[in-house]
């Protein structure tokens, strides 16, 4: 009898898709088991992938849109998804706002926007979709998604009640909101948000702390950025009655989180298990009898809600061994044998830098496939 194999990893970041990464691992297997059953499931977990991950799973597609990038006057083409019949947008703040748009150089969290993010959610509302999922990995702003609601028709005004420029930068600027103008049809659209991060909005935990400094800012920049969350926080829950600053994921994207809580009603849950869901991913597994799952990075962060962790829980509870593979391995790993994995394997042949490691991912994955192949059969 046939063995059945449910392939399903993240990306690994920069060396291959999680698409790609199922190729890879299909064709390792089949040099050994050449009568193997295979089933696809590329996964995500908010972050890079989930558009391509949905649609795949989901036999949806592409919708091509050009919308603002982080920065003032920049223009992006990018797209989102549509899966369930078209009824579904899938969008990734990072398409449009995303850290890669832009050179390091010009990397400002006291200007970047996600008003992109914005453009994008009314682009899905204009094609009539019911639900939206936004996966808020990958970002380059730390505006609160204050630019995103600013594209949908918010208005946030100084004290002489003119417009305030979008950016992080200039939230303390804001004492009035106005939604008079705020698109209705959010109302009649469920919005959910997808994060791998559990980050309040402000504080030494927050979006400014933990996040901004990758995106450019300086120590005294994220004092500033986090002083400016607060103000405009306290000014959402003055106005709106609404306190979401502490809610875990808040801080997702910069505060993209508390902005789609604040002025879309969004709710937010766990990337990668919203991915399972919309995957049917319990499915597959039931009918598998062993589930392959990895990364570009496997350590101690790994059961803080990452891909590979949310599929390991997953195939635990039909009693399916999962193996899981990873660019590297990290400390702490050993803590993952009681969570579902069965075994974790580094897939990088020798030492190497990691230019070569990324550019030889796909070789190096199928190679240790097909070596966990000829242990198995």
């Amino acid at each position: 009898m046939s063995k059945c194999f449910v392939l399903a990893p993240d990306s690994f970041k920069e060396s291959m898709t999680a698409v790609q990464a199922c190729h890879a691992m299909q064709s390792g297997i089949q040099k050994v088991i050449p009568d193997a059953e295979f089933i696809h499931a590329p996964m995500a977990d908010g972050g890079e992938g989930t558009v391509d991950a949905l649609v795949a799973a989901r036999n949806g597609r592409k919708v091509a849109v050009e919308v603002s990038g982080p920065l003032v006057g920049q223009k992006i083409q990018t797209y989102f998804g549509l899966i369930e019949n078209d009824q579904t947008a899938v969008i990734e703040m990072a398409l449009a706002n995303g850290i890669h748009l832009i050179e390091k150089s010009q990397r400002n969290p006291l200007f970047t926007s996600t008003f992109g993010t914005g453009e994008m959610i009314s682009a899905a509302l204009d094609l009539g979709v019911s639900k939206i999922i936004i996966g808020l990995g990958g970002s380059v702003t730390n505006d609160a998604g204050a630019g995103m609601a600013q594209a949908l028709g918010a208005s946030f005004l100084n004290d002489h009640g003119q417009p305030v420029a979008v950016g992080g930068g200039q939230l303390n600027q804001v004492t009035q909101i106005d939604l008079s103008e705020l698109d209705s049809r959010l109302k009649q659209t469920a919005i959910m948000i997808a994060s791998d991060v559990n980050n309040p909005l402000c504080g030494e935990n927050g979006a400014s702390h933990v996040f901004a400094p990758q995106k450019g800012a300086s120590p005294e920049m994220v004092e500033m950025l986090d002083q400016n969350l607060k103000h405009f926080a306290a000014l959402v829950e003055s106005t709106l009655k609404i306190d979401q600053q502490n809610v875990a994921g808040a801080g997702a994207a910069g505060g993209l989180g508390f902005g789609l809580m604040a002025f879309a009603d969004a709710t937010i849950r766990s990337g990668v298990e919203i991915v399972i869901e919309e995957t049917q991913l319990a499915d597959k597994i039931a009918q598998a009898d062993y589930v392959l799952t990895g990364e570009g990075g496997i350590d101690f962060q790994t059961k803080f809600g990452k891909t590979p962790f949310g599929v390991a829980q997953l195939a635990k509870r039909f009693n399916t061994p999962v193996i899981a593979l990873a660019g590297y391995v990290g400390e702490g790993i050993e803590e993952l044998y009681d969570e579902g994995f069965t075994a974790i394997f580094g897939i990088v042949d020798g030492a190497c830098d990691l230019q070569t490691a990324l550019k030889n991912g796909e070789k190096n994955l199928e190679r240790s496939c097909e070596n966990i192949a000829r242990l198995i059969l």
